[in-house]
């Protein structure tokens, strides 16, 4: 039995253990909508205390829906692309690669901060095509160990907001002024959405602060040349949301009928 992991974290980086927990405890739900056995399992594998990441069972859908819409976004363009390069930015401790489970042409990098990272390598076995790189995402030193001679895919789940705007643009345009062709995958909050952060208890639990407001895909296609949309979405529109409990299905109707509400978390996905 190997002993248990400390973990000490705070700020941005801490709020990936919460989003991680929610999978390990929908792993265990009849209806579980990710079957993360990974989490499940390294979750055990963690001295923490659970109980500060505010997530419990019944509000676990607010992250594995997400992660469930990205898993799926991103399927769609392996198939198509399969010797892709893979950037999974600020991946935390998500196991994507492993439920993905891309096959032998695709180069897949998961890059966060080196706290991160190394906590990543500790717990997660190590893989053919497979990198781990220990950085801050929004510091271009790590972009020239990327190979460039293949389509590439951006994956930032639960990132931009966490990002100033100009950190988050000057980020976008790296990735597609250095890489030939690919696509942009990932969520962001809205103004309501920012300024409303207080009540987000992973948020303010872990003395995180959310910056960035993206309000439609105008900000990213006038801020970013060479992208074109490919889908803009509410979380309100995955299927998943009609598996879930009644409350929820409730909340989806009542949220959903009012533009800033519908689109205070929103999904984005862009060709360059």
């Amino acid at each position: 039995m190997t002993d248990k992991l400390k973990v000490d974290l705070s700020g941005a980086p801490q709020t990936m253990l919460a989003t991680f927990y929610a999978k390990a405890l929908d792993a265990d739900l009849p209806n579980s909508i990710l079957h993360d056995s990974y989490a499940k399992e390294i979750v055990e594998r963690i001295d923490y205390d659970w109980s500060r990441t505010s997530i419990t069972a019944a509000n676990s859908p607010s992250v594995t829906t997400r992660s469930a819409h990205f898993d799926n976004w991103a399927r769609q363009f392996l198939a198509v692309h399969p010797n892709a390069v893979v950037l999974h930015l600020g991946c935390g401790l998500d196991s994507r690669f492993y439920r993905l489970a891309p096959g032998p042409g695709v180069e897949w990098y998961d890059i966060d901060y080196p706290d991160v990272a190394h906590l990543r390598e500790q717990l997660y076995p190590g893989a053919e095509h497979y990198h781990v790189l220990a950085a801050s995402v929004t510091d271009p030193g790590w972009l020239p160990d990327i190979p460039t001679d293949r389509p590439t895919l951006m994956i930032g789940e639960g990132l931009t907001m966490y990002l100033t705007e100009q950190d988050g643009v000057a980020l976008l345009r790296r990735i597609v002024d250095r890489f030939t062709s690919g696509e942009l995958q990932f969520d962001a909050f809205n103004k309501l959405g920012i300024r409303s952060q207080w009540m987000n208890a992973v948020v303010r639990r872990s003395g995180s602060t959310l910056y960035w407001a993206i309000n439609k895909p105008e900000d990213i296609l006038d801020a970013v040349p060479g992208t074109r949309l490919l889908a803009w979405a509410s979380p309100f529109d995955n299927g998943s949301f009609n598996t879930l409990a009644w409350y929820y299905r409730l909340m989806t109707y009542v949220m959903g009928t009012v533009p800033a509400l519908r689109y205070m978390a929103q999904y984005h996905r862009y060709a360059f």
